[in-house]
């Protein structure tokens, strides 16, 4: 049991080790998350080719997984446009938003009645984000990125829930990345007639930093969640990986200095923030409890 906490653990740090990368990583967006999904489509087909554990699907079958993995790849661009245009802790801050997405789009897609309690407690994350909209302008294009962000993953929680009833995990999350990598490579010159670069290869330091990108942050962060989770449950799981905007800002703090950056008014919202991830956490404890007496 040891060992499993410490395989979660571990995970959830290098997932908010990934926002971390994207700033230090000197690609726009467009071509971060399209480096991210080539080598973590290629690491994946050979590491599953050598389990025996990919599996091959029909067309109706793909087409569904890899509209969900385009979602994906949106929620990356996002995320990491976010980054760019502003900082680290906001594209962190605004991803909080997908809680109130999800329980916006959950009941309307899959046709459940809204919960009036993960409503309120997500206009309390809102709040928070219109505390630092309103007050921090200069993070403006930033946030409205993270926001889209937030939506996106929204939808990718929402459409994945549907397929992990159907199909493995590990066929879902080869199809689905690979399908991103291919729809964005045929968007990318348009991407890059949008916003020009003046060179699409990376850095001898940004090709270390996209490596562990994807080998340790997607890969490694992907195996050991689906390790742990032999051992521990679904609401741990889920729980723990609270921490991971609070990894992210901590670590932002410390390389970047960027708490040199935001005024009180972020840390207001900060609060609004953490205190509705509390409320929900306690929610679900007691929902818990009362199913087991």
């Amino acid at each position: 049991m040891k060992k499993a906490f410490l395989q979660l653990h571990l995970s959830v740090f290098l997932a908010g080790f990934t926002g971390i990368l994207g700033k230090l990583i000197s690609l726009n967006e467009g071509l971060l998350v399209w480096y991210r999904l080539m080598i973590t489509s290629v690491t994946l087909y050979v590491l599953f080719r050598l389990q025996g554990t990919l599996k091959k699907l029909p067309w109706k079958d793909i087409l569904p997984i890899g509209s969900t993995g385009i979602v994906v790849a949106l929620h990356w661009l996002f995320f990491y446009g976010s980054i760019k245009y502003s900082n680290v802790s906001i594209g962190v801050i605004c991803f909080s938003l997908t809680s109130l997405f999800t329980a916006i789009f959950d009941p309307l897609i899959n046709r459940r009645r809204f919960d009036v309690a993960e409503m309120l407690l997500s206009l309390l994350t809102l709040f928070g984000i219109l505390l630092i909209f309103h007050f921090d302008t200069q993070y403006r294009t930033g946030i409205i990125l993270g926001i889209i962000s937030a939506m996106f993953a929204a939808l990718f929680t929402v459409f994945n829930k549907r397929l992990v009833k159907r199909f493995d995990t590990y066929t879902i999350t080869f199809y689905e990345l690979s399908a991103g990598f291919v729809a964005l490579t045929i968007a990318l010159p348009f991407y890059l007639y949008t916003f020009p670069v003046t060179s699409i290869l990376p850095t001898s330091m940004d090709f270390v930093y996209l490596l562990v990108l994807a080998w340790f942050c997607t890969v490694c962060m992907y195996l050991l969640s689906m390790s742990a989770l032999k051992k521990i449950s679904a609401f741990t799981v889920n729980l723990c990986f609270n921490l991971e905007p609070v990894y992210s800002i901590i670590m932002a703090f410390v390389l970047f200095h960027e708490n040199k950056f935001l005024n009180p008014a972020f840390y207001a919202g900060l609060a609004c923030i953490i205190l509705s991830v509390a409320l929900q956490m306690g929610r679900v404890v007691l929902q818990n409890r009362a199913a087991k007496a």
